[in-house]
């Protein structure tokens, strides 16, 4: 586990950790994809890629988490220009708030304009099947930090940055017409954080049920907060891997994470090329 330098502030680790990636990817690269549990194989249909192992970068953590390949990838998609993270930390594997967050910080200071969340999320929504997309249109950030939290540097944004719109309403739209000419169901719905790494008792999941949410994981809101203090544009998409606990009499395993994930592979891959051409376009 990477220890937090204390010798320097924030602000010069992350530009540290940005020029070390420049200096190794070929292009100007302004779209960026977290790749959540089970959803790493995107990163292997990049054109000519680069792959940087996380310990390679200054200032990043290495992934513990199963499913979690934990290298950054630089290529392109239909001839655009992508960075992707095959994997990331997440809070619960000890990590602090600023090391899960630190890549989102880098992102920017690589001139990332717009940046796509993925993850691995549990359905609370009897709507949702398993292998289901959901696109996050709110989180409710339920995990008792906020990566916000200190001193601020106002050369990565405002002291109280506004979160009406964490998740872009026009990224949002793209995503779903490029859903509807794909024929693939993309249903719209709030994101759940919670710190993990148990899964939610059937008690928790009827508490959040009654807080609105559709969905619940252990990641992307943090770094959903962070990229928007940064004026990043945000898309969040979860794969329902598994049906909440309460929801579905079955045992939830990791194990199951992973296979939904490879199951829902293709249409998971399909959407995000469409989605990454309107944007390219």
């Amino acid at each position: 586990m990477a220890r937090e330098a204390t010798s320097s502030s924030l602000f010069e680790r992350v530009e540290h950790a940005a020029r070390t990636i420049k200096v190794r990817i070929a292009d100007e690269v302004r779209i960026a994809v977290v790749l959540g549990s089970g959803l790493g194989a995107f990163a292997e249909e990049f054109q000519n890629p680069t792959f940087i192992p996380y310990h390679e970068i200054p200032g990043f953590s290495v992934s513990t988490a199963e499913g979690h390949v934990g290298r950054l990838v630089s290529g392109r998609i239909e001839n655009i220009p992508l960075l992707a993270m095959q994997g990331r930390v997440h809070f619960y594997e000890g990590y602090s708030i600023e090391q899960v967050t630190f890549p989102i910080r880098t992102f920017q200071r690589l001139g990332i304009k717009t940046l796509i969340l993925t993850n691995a999320a549990g359905g609370i929504d009897a709507g949702l099947s398993q292998g289901a997309l959901m696109l996050i249109s709110d989180h409710l950030n339920l995990m008792g930090v906020n990566p916000l939290r200190g001193s601020n540097e106002d050369r990565f944004g405002p002291r109280f940055p506004d979160m009406t719109e964490v998740y872009s309403r026009e990224l949002q739209e793209i995503a779903t017409e490029e859903s509807k000419r794909l024929g693939i169901d993309l249903r719209r719905g709030i994101y759940a954080a919670l710190p993990g790494p148990s899964y939610e008792t059937p008690a928790e999941i009827h508490m959040l049920r009654g807080f609105g949410a559709d969905a619940v994981g252990m990641s992307t809101v943090p770094e959903a907060i962070t990229a928007r203090h940064m004026g990043m544009r945000v898309l969040g998409i979860s794969c329902i891997t598994n049906m909440a606990a309460g929801i579905s009499d079955q045992p939830i395993n990791h194990e199951e994470v992973m296979a939904t994930g490879e199951r829902a592979r293709d249409m998971f891959t399909q959407l995000l090329r469409h989605i990454i051409g309107r944007l390219a376009a």
